[in-house]
């Protein structure tokens, strides 16, 4: 039986989470747990996160999880979620904080001062609410959702990505950005496919059934 661990290090939305690769998954065990040991024996990884990068981080390296999340960014695939994605990166706008540095880029927060709608009016930070997500490069995640379906989105911060070919996901808020990247067995986003119905589900089906 695969195992998929959803990585417990205090800070995630686990059960929602962990109930949604539930569903898309009936025949894994879905084991969500603090144990590095565990993540280390897991066939695939869901890397949530949820609160501020310097909590996220702090808290991440406390439980002793950080050397097995960098150990299976390495060695099997691996999805990164919302907070669980910025951390992949080198550096957060969000507390000054250092990143696991897997990904090359920085995380950013939305620029409050050019946020507006198309009518001109301000649009508020955090962005939260469904927003279109347009598929800037194929990948096996995206089979089976259409280009600018509608995902969850709930994060004041964003990711930029450094490294060339890494966007596989790009959405507008205002200022255009990033929210889904992809390398070798690595996937991450900064929506929530838990939160969004149908093409959330799909992409985790996709992410199980996966083999870079």
């Amino acid at each position: 039986m695969t195992t998929i661990a959803v990585v417990d290090y205090g800070m995630g939305n686990l059960r929602s989470v962990s109930k949604a690769v539930e569903h898309v998954a009936p025949d894994a065990r879905v084991l969500v747990t603090s144990d590095p040991a565990a993540v280390d024996r897991a066939e695939r990884v869901v890397f949530p996160g949820q609160g501020a990068m310097p909590d996220c981080i702090r808290e991440l390296g406390r439980s002793g999880l950080r050397e097995a999340v960098v150990r299976a960014t390495g060695s099997k695939p691996l999805l990164g979620i919302c907070i669980g994605a910025q951390m992949l990166f080198d550096w957060s706008a969000e507390g000054d904080t250092p990143g696991l540095a897997i990904l090359r880029g920085q995380v950013r927060r939305f620029p409050q001062d050019r946020l507006h709608d198309v009518p001109g009016g301000p649009l508020k930070v955090p962005h939260m609410g469904w927003n279109r997500v347009r598929q800037t490069r194929d990948h096996a995640l995206w089979r089976g959702i259409g280009d600018g379906e509608r995902f969850y989105f709930c994060h004041s911060y964003f990711f930029a990505p450094e490294e060339i070919g890494l966007e596989s996901g790009a959405a507008e808020y205002g200022v255009p950005f990033t929210c889904a990247v992809a390398r070798d067995n690595i996937f991450a986003v900064q929506f929530h496919p838990e939160k969004s119905h149908t093409a959330g589900l799909q992409l985790l089906a996709n992410f199980v059934s996966w083999t870079p």
